[in-house]
């Protein structure tokens, strides 16, 4: 296999990591350690880990490191000490991150500080969007795709982080199990690629090996197949518009042999169908449905809810709450502060289904 680097024309690309120390931030990091001379790290940024973020700012000689919990400052400074880095913590911190001179900036971070969607892009005819159908958004249906209501009922944290195909932080494997991470991937997709609603499809695939597909008005589908590690969109990313060689399995449809698809239930996977109705409500209501889910998944695996109790207090709260028109990066944050206020006292009052 030749070995592509990316351009280096000018130098090695400037990278900065939100959430080096999670589980995309580390794939990304491996990626980089594989050709360190393509790389140069500018900001990485955890939540919490102090001790892992610190090692990678080290190994790297990060300029900036942050850690999101003012109160990890004076930890994340004694394990940086006798480095040339500049030291912050805060949430503020992440945004001057995000903010700082890179080339390359991957959030790696849960909920709505993140999104990501390189399958459709690597099959997206963007100067001929004219001849695009529709989008397919696959989704492997999480690990209760067969499984039956009452038995949802009982789902612990330790079984919905589970997921079968993937290795994900515990938020984004609860999105997963509920399938509102397809939800939360129809309205990103709607807003990046400019299709409407009604022409962007979810479909199971449990395999996980087709990613995405486009369908043109000639009848071609184009899919993006890959073996399910994230370190091949990222690498695709990471060299873009070049493309990078990257250690992920090789696919194998021989071995594999079948691929299978089904249309999602939405009875038993009801936050496809808030966030359908979501988009199609337009305003505040895509940012009322982020918010109260990230409440009610945190209260989930806090042993605060019930499985089945995630959707229920999503919907609840985007019944509860008025939409309004977002006309500003600040109306969407006061959005979310309220969504997350009435989630929670919605959550509050929710009878535990376990």
């Amino acid at each position: 296999m030749t070995d592509v680097k990316p351009n280096r024309t000018d130098g090695p690309r400037r990278i900065s990591i939100l959430g080096s120390t999670g589980s995309i931030g580390c794939s990304t990091i491996d990626l980089i350690e594989r050709d360190p001379q393509a790389y140069r790290v500018e900001a990485l940024t955890a939540n919490r880990n102090v001790e892992a973020l610190a090692e990678q700012a080290r190994r790297f000689d990060a300029r900036f490191v942050a850690v999101a919990d003012p109160e990890k400052y004076n930890d994340l400074k004694a394990a940086m000490s006798g480095t040339d880095a500049e030291i912050a913590a805060g949430p503020g911190s992440i945004v001057e991150a995000a903010a700082r001179g890179a080339d390359w900036v991957m959030a790696g971070i849960v909920g709505a500080a993140g999104l990501e969607h390189n399958a459709i892009f690597q099959v997206f005819e963007f100067d001929r969007r004219e001849t695009i159908e529709k989008i397919i958004l696959t989704a492997s249906g999480g690990p209760f795709r067969t499984m039956g209501i009452e038995e949802m009922r009982k789902v612990t944290p330790a079984q919905a982080v589970a997921h079968p195909n993937w290795d994900m932080g515990a938020k984004i494997s609860v999105d997963s199990a509920t399938m509102m991470n397809k939800g939360l991937e129809l309205i990103e997709a709607y807003y990046l690629f400019g299709l409407p609603e009604d022409r962007i499809d979810i479909l199971v695939h449990p395999q996980s090996i087709i990613h995405s597909m486009v369908a043109y008005v000639d009848g071609s589908v184009l899919a993006q197949l890959g073996s399910p590690d994230m370190r091949t969109p990222i690498s695709y990313t990471l060299a873009w518009p070049q493309r990078m060689a990257a250690p992920s399995a090789r696919l194998d449809l021989g071995k594999i042999a079948t691929l299978t698809f089904e249309a999602p239930d939405s009875e038993r996977f009801p936050a496809l169908s808030l966030a359908r109705e979501a988009l199609k409500t337009g305003g505040s209501a895509p940012t009322i449905l982020n918010a109260s889910n990230e409440v009610a998944v945190a209260g989930f695996l806090g042993g605060k809810l019930g499985f089945l109790d995630i959707p229920r207090v999503v919907a609840d709260t985007l019944e509860k709450m008025p939409v309004t028109v977002i006309g500003s990066v600040e109306d969407v944050l006061a959005v979310d502060a309220e969504a997350r206020n009435v989630a929670g006292d919605i959550m509050s009052d929710v009878r535990l289904q376990v």
